[in-house]
């Protein structure tokens, strides 16, 4: 079959149509998209940073989970580690707008799509935004206010708080775990996954008679029991090889009773010389009740404080979603700031009057709930002779020369 050469030009001509079509269909499909929406180019109109000058300072407290003297020093602290420079193509979003919206992200739990609205940043942005903020908290506060004891001094002046407001002497913290709910990170499986049917991360900390963390331990993952969690902690490492720089024995009382100073845990843990813990509810009599006792008011001390922290930072009622980095960051920065506003606010910054145990209160105020869950319970070790001795010298303690006019009454 042969072609004419006009045959030739009527190919060609349909070609090039086709072509030309297509290429103009391409350029409708790759219109170029703008690189920010036009609302959100308005932030300085729109910003809640200007709703903040408005408040009073009841409502400025409740916004910013704060007074507004203490948010204006902790943004001096921190915006030098999060202030950016201007671009030529746009300006950038102010130390101001990056702390409160990191701020009321930790307060209300809010998603990034349902935040972006009152912060006036687009969700990527508050993606980045929020760790490196939270990461600058942690950086600021961290030496002067969750610093770990580090000499014997600063163990002593611990002891001496739980003794002066819990009538336990030489206790050096109560400790704790909880689970912070989730949401499954990706290829993750069923590692997360707790005994509770969902998927968490574990909070592990040491609290002092203050309300104040001591040590915080994120980031295990929720399938482990209490004990597993402590057991894997820098801590509990440095607890058994004696390197905690912790005061030897001291006498107690008019008899001179000689007791070593010990940490506070419920029946999860093992019972170690320097770890005491409940005895078993199946071996209980009189004295055991009342060393029970007395030692749960020491170790309520730590439940008093996660109660407060969810009150104050709503983000725990919620399954947390995002990447595990930012969710430790945001566990911890919220752990360094209830310490940060306890010290500055006193005791304004506690919930009520409720969770202020009252000192002929005995059975301790649990303000705890369900969306902080406690780990599933290990298997019981065995303990050691001397463990069993220091246990038998408290309960001795506390039937005896350290007795308290009202532990009868509640046994």
């Amino acid at each position: 079959m042969s072609l004419n050469m006009k045959d030739l030009c009527l190919i060609s001509t349909a070609i090039a149509c086709v072509v030309n079509e297509e290429s103009v269909i391409r350029t409708k499909k790759c219109k170029k998209r703008k690189w920010v929406k036009t609302w959100l180019r308005k932030r300085n109109k729109y910003t809640h940073v200007k709703l903040l000058k408005e408040l009073e300072p009841d409502d400025y407290r409740n916004y910013m989970r704060m007074p507004e003297e203490v948010y204006m020093e902790l943004l001096d602290l921190v915006s030098p580690y999060i202030e950016k420079n201007d671009t030529v193509m746009r300006q950038s979003i102010s130390p101001h707008e990056r702390l409160s919206s990191t701020l009321r992200w930790l307060a209300t739990g809010r998603s990034l799509q349902d935040l972006k609205y009152s912060a006036v940043i687009s969700p990527q942005a508050l993606g980045k935004i929020i760790p490196e903020t939270c990461k600058a908290i942690c950086t600021v506060l961290w030496k002067e206010f969750a610093k770990f004891p580090t000499t014997k001094n600063e163990w002593e002046k611990i002891a001496n708080g739980f003794e002066e407001k819990w009538n336990f002497p030489n206790c050096l913290g109560p400790v704790d775990d909880k689970h912070i709910s989730i949401v499954r990170p990706p290829n993750s499986g069923s590692y997360y996954y707790n005994y509770k049917g969902f998927f968490s991360i574990v909070l592990m900390a040491i609290v002092n008679a203050n309300y104040e963390f001591i040590l915080v331990d994120v980031g295990t993952n929720g399938r482990v029991s209490d004990g597993g969690v402590l057991e894997n902690t820098d801590f509990f490492k440095k607890l058994v090889d004696k390197s905690l720089n912790i005061p030897d024995s001291k006498e107690i009382g008019p008899k001179k009773s000689k007791l070593p100073f010990v940490f506070v845990g419920d029946e999860a843990f093992s019972l170690r010389e320097n770890f005491m813990k409940p005895y078993n509810v199946k071996e209980l009599d009189y004295s055991k009740k009342i060393f029970n006792y007395r030692l749960s008011r020491a170790r309520n001390v730590v439940e008093i404080v996660f109660g407060i922290l969810a009150a104050r930072f709503r983000l725990l009622h919620t399954q947390i979603n995002m990447n595990e980095t930012t969710i430790e960051l945001a566990v911890l920065a919220f752990c360094i700031l209830h310490n940060y506003l306890r010290r500055k606010c006193g005791e304004s910054y506690t919930i009520s009057s409720s969770t202020q145990e009252n000192v002929n209160n005995t059975d301790g105020v649990n303000c705890t709930a369900n969306f902080l869950t406690n780990l599933q319970r290990g298997h019981n070790r065995h303990a050691n002779q001397k463990a069993k001795e220091v246990r038998e010298s408290f309960l001795k303690y506390f039937n005896e020369e350290g007795k308290v006019p009202w532990q009868d009454d509640r046994i």
